[in-house]
């Protein structure tokens, strides 16, 4: 394991890297509605709290100082690479940026931002047209935006776990379902048989092989 001479207490990163994620997320997401606004502000609190951890104050080390030493006693637990707590614990010895977890949360988290973006685009068109979304991303599943956020949540989770981030991460789950409920009770209410019949059709969450026909 590498040693780091600040591996923590880099406060600006943490400023930085939380709002490059926060600004990229809402330069695609776009929120306009207190419920976009709900969503987007619980992404962004998981956000702070991941980049926290991971330069200014690494509270979960803290925590588990006692178990991780005895169990690990070679390892500088205070070094920034020993943070990528996967890699670490399963032996990991080259540089845990390559290691299985940390490339299978680019995976996740490129995925995510790409299906926020793809379902915004169609969103917008939709409502520019005063119709319902039901092509694109939108053809697959009936919320691919908050699809997405949990993806990207998911994704940093593998890349760097955190107690709080792990705590907050099916806190913020049950949010967006409730949020989704909320929403699809709206349309419902707007668009009636139509929005009905596109729930039939269409899965909420999770893709069927075959997309509906458009």
């Amino acid at each position: 394991m590498h040693e780091d001479i600040q591996a923590y207490g880099l406060w600006s990163l943490v400023f930085l890297n939380s709002a490059v994620f926060i600004f990229f997320a809402f330069s695609f997401f776009k929120p306009s509605t207190t419920r976009d606004w709900r969503s987007f502000g619980a992404y962004s609190a998981f956000i702070v709290a991941l980049f926290t951890e991971m330069y200014g104050f690494p509270l979960t080390i803290y925590l588990l100082s006692g178990w991780l030493q005895t169990r690990y006693p070679q390892i500088d637990w205070l070094s920034h690479d020993a943070g990528h707590l996967l890699e670490t614990l399963i032996g990991w010895r080259l540089n845990p940026h390559f290691g299985p977890f940390h490339l299978l949360s680019f995976v996740f988290i490129g995925g995510g931002f790409m299906l926020i973006a793809a379902g915004w685009r169609v969103l917008y068109e939709a409502q520019k047209k005063g119709i319902l979304a039901t092509t694109g991303v939108y053809a697959w599943v009936r919320h691919p935006q908050y699809v997405g956020f949990v993806l990207v949540m998911f994704g940093f989770l593998l890349q760097w776990p955190t107690l709080l981030t792990a705590v907050m991460f099916p806190i913020l789950v049950v949010m967006y379902w409730r949020l989704a409920r909320r929403e699809e009770q709206e349309v419902l209410d707007q668009h009636g048989d139509a929005y009905a019949r596109y729930m039939r059709d269409v899965p909420g969450y999770f893709p069927r092989l075959i997309a509906r026909p458009a």
